[in-house]
């Protein structure tokens, strides 16, 4: 009897110890948090050098991407529309990027650690054919989710303050 209780012991200390195993790491938090800022500050950050490659790495290469601009005529469905916009408009000698400033930023992961949402007060000031074309104090909200080991932000919504002339 005492064999068949140590062996029960043993299967069932095995079965624990894999299933221990098997638990997800909790995420660090602080680390997450500075991976998005970053992703953040560069899917706006990347006109200034034209930087294409950064900019995509910001994004996933699917239909999934999705984001609302301040104006209709702005709303972008999936990357094949995003890359048209980024080199019709932004690769354009036309545009010119002058600064950037991304405030009160607030960052939130989910308990899986592979999701997060964000808000903040976004500043963008640039040119378009020599005259200004700026974003003063707009609202900014988007979801990043972690795919394959690097945060991409999948949706992400422009607007104006309401009230405003």
């Amino acid at each position: 009897m005492a064999m068949k209780s140590r062996l029960c012991l043993a299967i069932i200390a095995v079965i624990l110890m894999g299933g221990c195993g098997s638990m997800t790491k909790k995420p660090d938090i602080v680390s997450e948090k500075k991976e998005i800022s970053k992703v953040i500050h560069t899917s706006i950050g990347w006109a200034a050098a034209k930087d294409t490659t950064a900019l995509f790495n910001c994004f996933p290469d699917d239909s999934a991407l999705f984001w609302f601009s301040t104006n209709d005529q702005g709303t972008i469905q999936g990357f094949q529309d995003f890359a048209h916009l980024v080199r019709n408009v932004f690769m354009s000698d036309d545009f010119k990027a002058i600064r950037f400033e991304v405030r009160e930023l607030q960052i939130n992961l989910s308990q899986s650690g592979d999701v997060a949402w964000f808000h903040c007060r976004l500043d963008d000031f640039n040119e378009w054919q020599g005259q200004p074309a700026n974003w003063d104090d707009i609202r900014w909200t988007g979801v990043l989710e972690k795919r394959n080991g690097r945060w991409v932000i999948v949706q992400q919504h422009f607007s104006e303050p309401t009230g405003r002339k």
